[in-house]
């Protein structure tokens, strides 16, 4: 049987066959007339064991070819490497968490086959992600830096059938520089305070008042925090302990098997909705959440300048937080209603006067409205054309915030022509136009 079994193990491991055959007999053939039972026996033992050692040091040990047609055949889940895992990642030897998570970033970004359309880039995505698997787990990476990939079972990413441990949050940290609610594959508690949201809220001025200021109370419905449980959203007294489902993290971790590999992401534990804790019993005032509804009146302060499209900032007004965080800002969008006798554009206030032709030909002193009165006395000079523009120095509007610093009042002249004269009118009309003809 010594000479079967030697034939048999020699050709299942074909490729190391000369070497079973130099050790178990360096001079002459297998044969039965040649060695003993005994011999034989010692002979293949000293074989198997060397061919064993050869074969778990040699990664790339070539495999019996299979007989199978190629349809049936288990497709590859990995890719093995022949470049040093450091190497594939482009950093040195040794190098810590944090080095070998940017370099994978990097590469992924530039090899993912969503950004990368070249035939070589989804081969060497899996690479990259294989040696990322490797290197970001501690435990695996410390048996790679002692025994290279004989020490992960030959297997590069390190698992049985070579599975691609990645997790989700690395990749998308890649491409939009957010994460998936963890790092590295570590859980992280959410039972902090929160940031409340910010609200908005619109609100009209007056002409007069969104030049020069003012105060004006705006009425918004916003969360305030429960003046029972100051925020936490459990009954004073109750116990608190922390969550059985996610053991205070959380989150819990779902795996996720693929062609590709295993791809592990994190999820809101369904159990504490994301507060690690398990409460006896909630606050009854606001029923655990916190927060109460409430609506109020807030003053605000309108600085001189302003006009449609301008937002004013209230900090503090908006929501509170959730587990007693701190309430957001209440932004309020300020829009202007016009006014019948002036416009804006800017600091600049235009308005119209109009003038009878005799005022408009010998000259008159009249009167107009402006910002600061209702009748401002102005002179037409003589001789004054339609569509004349007299300007009033300093009595536009203030720049935005700057009350002394004011744009000028632009009064554009339109000359008003009488349709029904009287004879004697006439006359003296058309006298005049006869002495300036001449």
């Amino acid at each position: 049987l010594d000479q079967p079994l030697a034939f048999a193990f020699a050709c299942h491991h074909h490729t190391t066959y000369s070497c079973v055959e130099q050790i178990a007999a360096p001079n002459e053939p297998f044969s039965r007339a040649r060695t003993s039972r005994g011999a034989m026996a010692r002979r293949l033992a000293v074989a198997i064991t060397a061919c064993l050692r050869l074969h778990v040091a040699n990664t790339f040990v070539a495999r019996r070819p299979s007989l199978a047609p190629p349809a049936l055949r288990r497709p590859a889940t990995a890719l093995r490497m022949a470049r040093d895992l450091y190497e594939t990642l482009g950093v040195p030897r040794g190098s810590d968490e944090r080095a070998v998570k940017r370099a994978f970033r990097e590469a992924a970004r530039k090899w993912h086959p969503d950004v990368n359309s070249s035939p070589e880039a989804e081969d060497k995505y899996k690479e990259i992600s294989q040696a990322y698997a490797t290197l970001s787990d501690p435990e695996k990476k410390a048996r790679y830096d002692q025994f290279g990939e004989a020490g992960l079972g030959g297997m590069p990413g390190g698992g049985r059938g070579g599975g691609v441990e990645v997790n989700l949050e690395d990749i998308f940290d890649s491409f939009f520089g957010g994460g998936m609610g963890g790092g590295g594959g570590r859980a992280r508690q959410r039972t902090g305070p929160m940031q409340g949201d910010d609200l908005r809220a619109d609100l009209e001025l007056d002409f007069k008042t969104a030049c020069f200021g003012g105060q004006e109370k705006v009425r918004i419905t916003h969360l305030e925090s429960c003046a029972t449980c100051t925020g936490s959203g459990i009954k004073p007294g109750a116990k608190v302990t922390n969550c059985a489902t996610c053991n205070g993290a959380g989150v819990v971790m779902q795996v996720t098997r693929t062609p590709l590999g295993s791809f592990q992401t994190q999820t809101v534990c369904p159990e504490c909705r994301g507060t690690g804790q398990s409460v006896d019993a909630y606050c009854p005032q606001c029923s655990g959440q916190g927060v109460e509804r409430k609506a109020k009146q807030v003053s605000v302060t309108i600085p001189c300048g302003v006009d449609t499209g301008n937002k004013l900032r209230v900090a503090g007004e908006g929501d509170a937080g959730p587990r007693g965080g701190p309430a957001g800002d209440l932004y309020i969008f300020l829009s202007v209603r016009g006014d019948q006798r002036l416009s804006r554009d800017g600091v600049d206030i235009t308005s119209q006067l109009d003038v009878d032709a005799v005022d408009a030909i010998l000259g008159a002193t009249t009167t107009t409205t402006t910002l600061d009165d209702d009748a401002k006395e102005i002179s037409v000079p003589a001789g004054t054309q339609p569509g004349t523009r007299l300007r009033l120095k300093g009595q536009g509007a203030p720049a935005l915030g700057k009350a002394t610093s004011r744009g000028d009042h632009y009064v554009t002249v339109n000359v008003k022509v009488p349709t029904d004269l009287s004879d004697d009118a006439r006359k003296l009309v058309e006298e005049l136009r006869e002495k300036t003809r001449k």
